[in-house]
């Protein structure tokens, strides 16, 4: 992913999955930076400020009750010590669908009073990466005043979107023009004035409606319903550590508020990659939070593979970096995509998403049983493989390499895709085209798994014994063609002479998570990754801090990212070294303690012991899917759980400061399981 630049820490943000408001504490947006309502990557509201007699309202309090609801309490703004206004104010703010806001205004004295409410509305329809890079022009929407109703649209040849907002006020007191709302409010004394405020989202002509009323009910047969279901149908932890359950619940939250339905026509849904800028569809992010969620969430598995494979590329299209049979990365819904200014409709450039397809196709058929859904996906898992065989490798040489052809593309198209992450140990940068060591490990893993599904689901030998010696081949030749003898570790990739960029990352975790690593090389590697240079103490660093490009605040190149120190533990497990995955795995969660609970997307790799906390990292994104996975594969990781032939299997090794840990509930081949490790 690229950098944005919210601060999710002090922003209030109200979500509801591909729609979702960004504001000032105070509930108001003025346009002129990150903030405003959002609905499938275009910016609907871009000012929503309410005035009070002039002036922006006095903030009390604000605060979220639910991840789409918020409350904004208010008073007059020349509250001061010696001077305390008699009238409260409150903004109830819901979003599902649209948004419905309530404006309420309660005289607390004996006396009458009057009050004017400014409420400033525009719509610039700016598309999410303008708003991003902060390049966005004037407003390009026209504004319709009617009765109790201001419509705002834009249309271009190909475009057209659309908002709606409506009145309910019937006390006289409302005028609108084109700037928006005020109301003169007059009130007796002890008495309470109400507003409910309607906004609808047009897309193409048809309107997505708020679903909710001024109770915040009305939501049934909504996505904000599944939520509610399935957080009651969720397994349930218990543990002697405190930060365990509170961690636990808040990523199953982000990871439902962070869900939504990719087309009217489906009723599965999908998780976007995170809040504000990638609230969408995503190849390698959307696969594995549904991995990670695999055991507790089943559901998000199912839908992100219908998904992806509704939009696996058929035909070759260097634009949209695209070859048959190839796995999107991204799907955006914005002008800049729609009118073919940028290559997001959907956009092909990752190397990982294919096979990672594979992966969870067969880990989800191993947690739930269900063959109906690696039927039905059958002729979408054979592309993928033809993919890996064919387009994935262009040279031929057995490894998955890429090379960026759009020319508004992602140079690295791998998980490490910001500019300068593909670095050797001495800083140079690596020129394409690049074959990355973890998806060499991503497509050995996949190799087996499909060769599993091919002889036990679709019957189909000839294809799992191939499979099967491709695999064995990949293996033997990677360990061979990756290794740094001199350095001690697997090489981050080849680069495009087939030289090993010899940095140290956290990509040897992944290459044990996958299973490609030979025993030769497993204890060196696990001793390497929990070595003082990639070891942070908070979690495993992305590139070790005796590199030449080593930045402890740098993308991909020194930060620690929740998700991936959660596949280094994973691959360490696999390994067998238990004690070093549960503590790497418990780090995880102790982390998400000190940012209350919900682990952004990426966060400063300093030293445990020197900064105390985890610190913060500038732009990342909160709540984000594969950060709340993180968590969940982490208890997975504690219990040591997998399912073989259909029954789950445990071997528990509980960290330092965890002395028991259970889950009820857990759902393997539809039956609900329980495990746990009590004290000993």
């Amino acid at each position: 992913m690229v950098d944005g630049s919210i601060d999710a820490m002090t922003d209030l943000v109200v979500i509801n999955g591909s729609t979702f408001f960004v504001s000032y504490p105070v509930g108001d947006s003025d346009g002129r930076m990150t903030e405003g309502l959002f609905h499938d990557d275009v910016r609907h509201l871009s000012r929503w400020r309410l005035l009070v007699d002039g002036s922006p309202l006095r903030l009390l309090t604000s605060r979220l009750s639910a991840h789409h609801t918020a409350h904004i309490f208010g008073t007059l703004p020349r509250a001061q010590i010696g001077d305390n206004p008699a009238l409260s104010i409150r903004r109830d703010r819901r979003v599902a669908g649209g948004m419905h806001e309530d404006l309420v205004v309660t005289n607390n004295s004996e006396l009458p009073a009057e009050i004017v409410l400014d409420l400033e509305i525009s719509a610039d329809f700016a598309d999410l990466f303008e708003v991003k890079d902060g390049t966005v022009a004037a407003d390009r929407g026209t504004v319709t005043v009617g009765d109790r109703r201001l419509t705002f649209s834009a249309e271009q040849p190909g475009f057209r979107r659309a908002t709606v907002v409506d009145f309910d006020e019937g006390h006289g007191c409302l005028t609108l023009d084109s700037g928006g709302a005020r109301f003169d409010v007059r009130l007796e004394p002890r008495a309470t004035w109400q507003c409910c405020v309607s906004v609808t989202v047009v897309v193409d002509g048809q309107e997505r409606p708020p679903l909710v009323d001024c109770s915040g009910v009305g939501m049934t047969g909504t996505v904000a319903t599944v939520y509610a279901d399935w957080l009651a149908e969720a397994p349930v932890v218990t543990s002697s550590a405190d930060a365990i359950g509170y961690t636990y619940r808040q990523s199953l939250t982000d990871l439902a508020a962070l869900c939504f339905r990719p087309w009217p026509d489906v009723d599965w849904v999908v998780p976007a990659a995170g809040q504000p800028w990638f609230m969408a569809l995503f190849g390698r992010d959307s696969l594995i939070a549904s991995y990670q969620a695999l055991p507790f969430m089943p559901g998000l598995a199912a839908g992100t593979l219908r998904a992806l494979a509704r939009l696996q590329a058929t035909a070759d299209d260097p634009y949209r970096d695209a070859e048959p049979g190839k796995i999107p990365h991204e799907l955006r819904r914005g002008r800049l995509a729609t009118l073919g200014e940028m290559p997001f409709d959907p956009y092909y450039g990752t190397h990982d998403a294919t096979p990672l397809f594979l992966v969870l196709l067969d880990e989800y058929e191993r947690w739930t049983g269900d063959q109906d859904l690696v039927r039905e996906l059958e002729a979408a898992a054979r592309r993928a493989v033809h993919w890996m065989e064919h387009g994935g490798d262009p040279d031929g040489d057995g490894y998955l390499e890429w090379h960026c052809r759009s020319a508004k593309g992602l140079a690295n198209q791998s998980w490490r895709d910001s500019h300068d992450s593909m670095a050797f140990a001495d800083g140079r940068l690596a020129v394409a085209p690049i074959a990355s060591s973890e998806i060499q490990g991503y497509a050995y893993d996949a190799r087996r798994r499909t060769a599993r599904l091919a002889r036990t689901v679709w019957g189909d030998d000839a294809l799992a014994d191939r499979l099967d010696r491709d695999a064995a081949a990949l293996r033997t030749r990677f360990n061979t063609d990756f290794w740094c003898a001199d350095r001690g570790h697997f090489a981050l990739a080849l680069d495009g002479e087939k030289n090993r960029v010899d940095a140290m990352t956290s990509n040897v975790g992944h290459l044990l998570w996958s299973g490609i690593v030979d025993d030769e090389h497993a204890k060196q590697s696990a001793d390497r990754l929990m070595a003082p240079d990639m070891w942070s103490g908070w979690g495993v660093r992305t590139m070790g801090a005796d590199e030449a490009a080593y930045n402890p605040i740098g993308y991909h190149i020194g930060t620690v990212w929740p998700h991936d120190s959660g596949l280094v533990a994973e691959g360490l497990r696999r390994y067998g070294f238990r004690e070093s995955a549960s503590t790497i795995a418990f780090a995880v969660v102790e982390s998400a303690a000190e940012f209350g609970y919900r682990l952004p997307e990426v966060f400063a790799g300093f030293a445990r012991s020197d900064t105390i906390m985890p610190v913060e990292y500038p732009t990342a994104s909160r709540p984000q899917a594969w950060s709340a996975g993180a968590a969940l594969l982490a208890l997975r990781t504690m219990l040591g759980l997998d399912v073989t032939e259909g029954r789950l299997r445990s071997a528990p090794c509980l960290p330092d400061g965890v002395s028991s840990l259970a889950v009820r509930g857990l759902r393997v081949h539809g039956r609900r399981v329980e495990i746990g490790e009590a004290p000993g």
